[in-house]
């Protein structure tokens, strides 16, 4: 099922989010359950402490708490500034939380294996995804406008390249790249700019009513709410179109397009 609004522009290019949108986020928790590994969260605060632990003792429930306040001061950045830290800048807050550090090479290696985890164990593709996007790119230009929260913009090219996806992009606007993230309008210029088309002209297809469908439209573009995995936002959006599935996306995409 989808509503689409009345409202048409002509269409020549559409940006998607990533997370929650192309890829099922946690997705890769069963995979790491099977394997016998620890959930994301948990391991990368035991990274720390290992990491820590090779110079001097320290207690697990204090690195975890020091990892829990890294995480809230990346989030209220995130989203009170539009801005997502670099990973080695989460560790370096949680350490200044500790009283302690760590050696530049153990730090820049601690960062590495945290930005890797979503790297070496990816999360699935949502189901159609690749049907759609090789039915979009024949037509449109696609982008990627997505936030970087713990794996890089070189590690999500690395999950795309893995699951046959990253050959239909001719852009890709990752907010460790591009300096902010959604719904800053530099997300959104950096895709359009790569494009080579007008803000006015690309339709953004994302999970997140504020970041995916408020800040796309705030700009002129379209947006379409897409509630595969995540539809929290399905009953308060203001998204042009709301998708559930990616068999629909082609047609309402075309709908949207004058």
């Amino acid at each position: 099922m989808s509503h689409i609004s009345p409202m048409k522009t002509q269409l020549k290019a559409v940006s998607f989010d990533l997370w929650d949108t192309l890829v099922d986020d946690d997705s890769d928790e069963p995979k790491r359950k099977a394997q016998g590994l620890r959930p994301k969260p948990d391991e990368r605060r035991h990274l720390l402490w290992q990491a820590l632990e090779r110079h001097a003792p320290v207690d697990l429930a204090q690195v975890s708490a020091a990892f829990d306040a890294a995480d809230a001061a990346f989030n209220k950045a995130w989203k009170g500034d539009s801005i997502t830290w670099p990973v080695a800048d989460r560790v370096t807050v949680a350490l200044k939380e500790l009283g302690r550090d760590l050696p530049p090479d153990d730090l820049r290696q601690l960062a590495a294996d945290l930005g890797r985890m979503e790297v070496d164990i990816p999360p699935d593709p949502i189901p159609g995804v690749k049907a759609a996007l090789r039915e979009l790119s024949g037509r449109y230009k696609i982008c990627i406008a997505s936030d970087a929260i713990v794996t890089p913009a070189d590690g999500l090219r690395e999950i795309l390249e893995g699951h046959g996806l990253k050959q239909y992009f001719s852009g890709f606007a990752f907010s460790d790249e591009v300096g902010h993230s959604k719904p800053h309008p530099d997300m959104f210029n950096s895709a359009a700019r790569q494009l080579g088309v007008e803000l006015s002209e690309i339709v953004h297809v994302g999970d997140r009513d504020h970041n995916d469908v408020k800040g796309p439209q705030a700009l002129g573009m379209k947006a379409i709410l897409f509630t595969a995995t995540r539809d929290d936002d399905r009953d308060t959006t203001t998204a042009d179109a709301i998708c559930e599935r990616f068999a629909d996306l082609p047609g309402i995409i075309d709908g949207l397009s004058g």
